[in-house]
């Protein structure tokens, strides 16, 4: 990894994510910090990283690197884990139902994906398809439920409702609200891929790709 991707790009690119994950776009603007619990979801996925070998924390802090580079590494491992926090934060609904089914759907395949102990590519694939899964559960199927005009929609929440005794619906969202989500998982994932991996986990991938069937 060179030092310029190290100093520069993944701490703007993550302190980025961190920004526009927790805010809130509307006729005021707001900045949210995460829950406790996205804090956690954001840990299990940390782990993950490591585990699969897209992070290798012993090339950000090292005892044989300088302490300016482990000053370094460490602010990149903290905006890793507020980036992560904010963007569950954000793909994570408000209130009701939505918040509790939501927040164990990613427990779970976070839980999953650590148990599966994939490889670097497969847990970048897994990654993306979480974070896509949690933009359209909340800006497509929630969001369409919660708009104020529709007798579909209204239904819908009606029967929801007393199906499960509690509330699907959630405050309509801005317009931009699904975009800069979108914005912000890519820049995440973006991130993800430029992080330091471990040599030895992608060493040993690349000669088992090269080794011939039998």
């Amino acid at each position: 990894m060179t030092p310029v991707r190290e100093a520069i790009v993944l701490p703007l690119l993550l302190l980025t994510v961190a920004l526009l994950g927790g805010l809130q776009p509307g006729a005021r603007i707001a900045f949210v910090p995460p829950s406790l619990f996205c804090l956690v979801l954001s840990s299990l996925l940390l782990t993950a990283l490591v585990r699969s070998g897209a992070l290798d924390p012993a090339r950000l802090m090292h005892g044989a690197r300088t302490p300016l580079a482990n000053l370094n590494g460490a602010v990149v491992l903290a905006a890793l884990l507020a980036a992560g926090a904010q963007v569950f934060a954000m793909l994570t609904p408000a209130t009701g139902l939505p918040l509790f089914f939501v927040s164990v759907l990613f427990l779970v395949l976070l839980l999953n994906t650590l148990v599966a102990n994939p490889d670097r590519v497969r847990l970048l694939r897994s990654v993306a398809v979480i974070l896509g899964a949690g933009l359209v559960l909340k800006f497509v199927l929630l969001a369409g439920l919660s708009q104020p005009a529709g007798r579909t929609a209204r239904v819908l929440v009606a029967l929801f409702d007393a199906a499960t005794f509690g509330s699907v619906a959630q405050d309509p969202q801005p317009a931009a609200a699904g975009y800069l989500a979108f914005l912000t998982a890519v820049l995440y994932l973006v991130a993800a891929a430029l992080l330091p991996g471990s040599e030895r986990r992608e060493t040993g991938t690349a000669l088992r790709m090269q080794l011939p069937e039998v």
